[in-house]
């Protein structure tokens, strides 16, 4: 697999896409490219082999709020909202799971994390994951976030997770 992680093109066709989940095939399917290039509020990246999109990763700027970090993370933080990269949705296609294509693409955010934060000044990632992908970001040294009140849904709600940017590995030299 020769795979490539670069933004989403409006050329690209995402109709195909499937993960098995559906709510992440419909954001990518119907609503990616809407955020990308007529909201602007947030960049998917995809992971592509020639034209087969293999995956994909949604970020956009952020903050979060102080005290839904660690004690010790507050201590050396001021006490008002901070700049984060968010990671708003990964997905990888079910055909490639297990073979690295979700792994490359955190790598990716993890190594954007560090561009923006020397750019812009963030303090860390965070990931809206959902419950069965938890495990996932955990074995990437993200911590749960003390939950914030939302709303009431019949869906569950992610689970935020958070990577100070001095946790995340440098950049490695292609991306």
């Amino acid at each position: 697999m020769a795979l490539i992680i670069r933004a989403l093109a409006l050329t690209d066709d995402r109709s195909t896409f499937q993960s098995g989940n559906i709510d992440m095939d419909r954001f990518f399917q119907r609503f990616a490219g809407q955020n990308q290039f007529r909201h602007y509020i947030g960049v998917t990246y995809v992971a592509v082999d020639g034209a087969a999109v293999l995956g994909f990763v949604t970020v956009t700027a952020a903050s979060l709020e102080t005290f839904t970090l660690s004690p010790a993370a507050r201590k050396r933080l001021p006490a008002y909202p901070l700049p984060v990269l968010r990671l708003a949705r990964l997905a990888v296609a079910a055909s490639v799971k297990g073979q690295g294509v979700g792994s490359a693409l955190l790598r990716f955010v993890f190594n954007l994390a560090h561009e923006m934060s020397a750019l812009l000044g963030f303090v860390g990632v965070v990931v809206d994951a959902k419950l069965e992908a938890a495990a996932f970001y955990e074995r990437y040294w993200l911590v749960a976030l003390e939950a914030e009140a939302g709303h009431l849904s019949d869906r569950p709600e992610p689970s935020p997770m958070f990577l100070e940017i001095g946790a995340i590995p440098k950049p490695t030299a292609a991306r």
